[in-house]
């Protein structure tokens, strides 16, 4: 009787006699030909929601800035852009790039299943606006620490710095411009 690894170690020792050094096989494990690491994203982009005052403030930052830290954590503005640099936030959340929530609750980067009675995702089923009880839903939720899968962070403004946020993101504060409805022009008559 064969066990399930005979296929293995013939492929494997065929990788290393066809290889020209006897690193062959390793070389092409990791170079891509065999198998591609999923950490070899490249460069990552965070695209940054910024809470101050009612309202929100968005940028965008490339790098591994955030890898690494947690819902809850406080950072300094001034490694996110240079003119936020008195400015100190904390992160309060974020999505994946499948839009899966993050949760404080949960350690790590991986994405987990978890049993929830009340929160993300709930409507009211019942004519009194209130859920019957004993009602759960599983729902897909992230970890609390920031890694490559991030696509989106929320940080709110702890300490304001000395140049306003106004000042700072001038694009974002100008007013929306109003559609001003266009009129309806008659058809010309034919005759």
């Amino acid at each position: 009787m064969q066990n399930s690894f005979c296929l293995v170690d013939r492929e494997i020792s065929e990788n290393f006699d066809n290889s020209a050094s006897s690193f062959g096989f390793f070389n092409n494990l990791f170079n891509g030909n065999i198998f591609k690491p999923s950490f070899s994203k490249g460069n990552m982009v965070f695209k940054l929601n910024m809470s101050h005052n009612g309202r929100a403030w968005k940028l965008e930052v490339e790098g591994d800035v955030l890898s690494g830290k947690s819902i809850g954590d406080k950072i300094d503005g001034g490694v996110l852009k240079p003119e936020l640099k008195d400015y100190e936030l904390k992160i309060t959340g974020g999505s994946d790039i499948a839009g899966f929530p993050m949760f404080s609750g949960v350690e790590g980067t991986g994405l987990n299943k978890k049993l929830f009675t009340k929160g993300w995702g709930f409507t009211t089923r019942s004519k009194n606006g209130k859920l019957p009880r004993g009602i759960r839903k599983k729902k897909s939720i992230r970890g609390r620490t920031i890694s490559e899968a991030i696509a989106q962070v929320n940080l709110k403004v702890l300490k304001e710095g000395s140049k306003k946020l106004e000042e700072i993101f001038p694009e974002q504060n100008q007013p929306k411009a109003k559609e001003t409805p266009v009129e309806a022009v008659p058809a010309a008559k034919e005759s």
